[in-house]
């Protein structure tokens, strides 16, 4: 399992996704990641998640933007020294693929700025090639 990870802000975002084979359908061209992601604080400031942005890029370079309010339907607040972890899910309908994001933050005082969510890789399962 690989790990990305980067900070912004004193903000870091951890990733680690896994290809999950049992609910994947390779001959249907239907191949789905979990992702889990940990948002730790090492800050001075609370801070509270309000938006997420998400560019889903597959093998066949195809784009998919995902935009909506917090993760997992929550806006989790994080004081200093606090985290927040979730598991999500992608499909995509090639073997391969990377995410990368945004996640829109606001301090209590109101400010609002952006954190780096790193680009990650969704990498399948290596089918063998079939020579005819």
């Amino acid at each position: 399992m690989f790990e990305y990870s980067e900070t912004t802000r004193s903000i870091t975002v951890t990733v680690v996704p896994t290809y999950l084979e049992e609910q994947s359908a390779p001959d249907s061209g239907r191949y789905l990641w979990a992702y889990q992601v940990t948002i730790e604080n090492q800050g001075a400031e609370t801070v509270q998640l309000v938006h997420r942005v998400w560019k889903i890029t597959d093998g066949d370079g195809r784009v998919e933007e995902v935009r909506g309010p917090g993760v997992v339907g929550e806006q989790p607040v994080l004081g200093p020294g606090e985290r927040f972890e979730y598991t999500s899910g992608t499909p995509l309908s090639t073997a391969s693929g990377f995410m990368v994001g945004s996640y829109g933050m606001r301090t209590v005082e109101g400010e609002r700025f952006e954190i780096a969510v790193p680009a990650f890789s969704l990498d399948g399962p290596r089918r063998p090639a079939n020579l005819h």
